[in-house]
């Protein structure tokens, strides 16, 4: 019987030997492995306009917008739209009938802008969301439009950058879009992409008019950056 007993005792303090030497070689093993930092590549341009910017010869997004080249690289507007906000439009899914059978494709519509003048719309259709809702936005960021603001309604005249400045038009295939100066305290009256668009773009009051096939995300977004866009159309005191 003692016997027993103390085959018994040995066998639990060996357990707890093994429990104490697993609990310690995780322990050494977790402060052992040191968090690897993941370094961002260098910058290399391959643009005259990309290296203009590396090079601090253009320092402004107003610069930016007067330089006669388009943009090439996203890096460009990262550099100069340090606060650059992204907003996601639409997500949707497209069929393309093949020999093999359908294939399902996502669509997504992407909006980027600093809410002080500067926004920019993209489209991209992929395999995968992920992957195609970040094309969508470094197009968007390609396509980034400076606009005018201003205070154009004669109810208001507060002379600040809160609407536009006056009665503007865009359209991109069936959808038409007018814009109307609002007075300060009006909001945005509009529809929900429109309210994306306008918040990106630093408006905060504003009519919006628009006829066609406004279910169509594309083309409203489309329309409503071309109005957006033709405010520059019209030089405006800056008093």
């Amino acid at each position: 019987m003692n016997t027993n007993r103390q085959s018994g005792r040995g066998n639990t303090g060996n357990t707890n030997r093994g429990r104490r030497s697993r609990t310690q070689g995780r322990d050494r093993g977790t402060q052992s492995r040191p968090r690897m930092r993941r370094e961002e590549p260098m910058w290399t341009p391959r643009t005259r306009l990309g290296g203009m910017v590396k090079e601090k010869k253009i320092t402004t997004p107003h610069d930016l917008m007067e330089f006669d080249a388009p943009i090439k690289e996203v890096e460009i507007v990262d550099t100069l739209f340090p606060d650059l906000r992204e907003e996601i439009i639409d997500v949707g899914r497209v069929q393309r009938v093949t020999d093999s059978g359908r294939r399902m494709r996502f669509r997504v519509v992407a909006a980027v802008g600093n809410g002080n003048g500067y926004i920019g719309v993209g489209e991209a259709k992929g395999k995968d969301a992920g992957s195609t809702i970040r094309s969508a936005i470094k197009k968007a960021k390609l396509n980034i439009k400076e606009i005018n603001r201003g205070c154009g309604s004669w109810e208001c005249g507060c002379k600040e950058p809160h609407t536009v400045p006056f009665r503007v038009k865009g359209k991109c295939g069936s959808v038409e879009v007018t814009l109307f100066p609002a007075p300060k305290g009006a909001g945005l009256v509009s529809g929900e992409i429109a309210k994306k668009i306008l918040s990106l773009a630093g408006i905060s009051d504003i009519w919006v008019h628009t006829e066609g096939h406004t279910r169509t995300s594309i083309n409203s977004a489309h329309a409503l950056l071309n109005a957006l866009v033709n405010t520059r159309y019209m030089k405006v005191k800056n008093e």
